[in-house]
C-alpha cells in the first residue's frame, strides 16, 4: 500500500511559477513510476508528466513541454512537479499518482495508488 500526499499548490499570477510535492508512503516507492494528472472544471482528467522509478525517464504532455519538470528523489519518497511560465489553462486541482506493475504467476498484477489533489490557479 502507498499512500500520496500533495502540496504546494496556491493561486499564481499568469507567467509565474510554483511547484507541486508529492511525499509517498512506504519503503517501495522507488519501484513505481510517478506521474502528475490534473482536473479542470468541465474537461477530461489530463495526463501532465511522469518518470519512471529508478532510470529517470520523463514524459511529458505536450501542452506543458518546456515549462514543467517533473523529477524525484527517492530517498526522500517525494515527487516534484515544478511549473514554470503558467497560464490561466493550467488551472486545475493536480493529482500525483503511483503505479507498478508485476508479473505474477503469468499475469499483470497492477499497483495504482492517487493522492487526493491540490489545487493549483493561475490568475490572468
Amino acid at each position: 500500500q502507498v499512500q500520496l500526499v500533495e502540496s504546494g499548490g496556491g493561486l499564481v499570477q499568469r507567467g509565474g511559477s510554483l511547484r507541486l510535492s508529492c511525499a509517498a508512503s512506504g519503503r517501495t516507492f522507488s519501484t513505481y513510476a510517478m506521474g502528475w494528472f490534473r482536473l479542470a472544471p468541465g474537461k477530461e482528467r489530463e495526463f501532465v508528466a511522469a518518470i519512471s522509478g529508478t532510470s529517470g525517464d520523463t514524459y511529458y504532455a505536450d501542452s506543458v513541454k518546456g515549462r514543467f519538470t517533473i523529477t524525484r528523489d527517492n530517498a526522500k519518497n517525494t515527487g516534484y512537479l515544478q511549473m514554470n511560465s503558467l497560464k490561466p489553462e493550467d488551472t486545475a486541482v493536480y493529482y500525483c499518482n503511483a503505479v507498478r506493475v508485476d508479473v505474477v504467476s503469468g499475469r499483470f498484477q497492477t499497483r495504482e495508488y492517487w493522492g487526493q489533489g491540490t489545487q493549483v490557479t493561475v490568475s490572468s
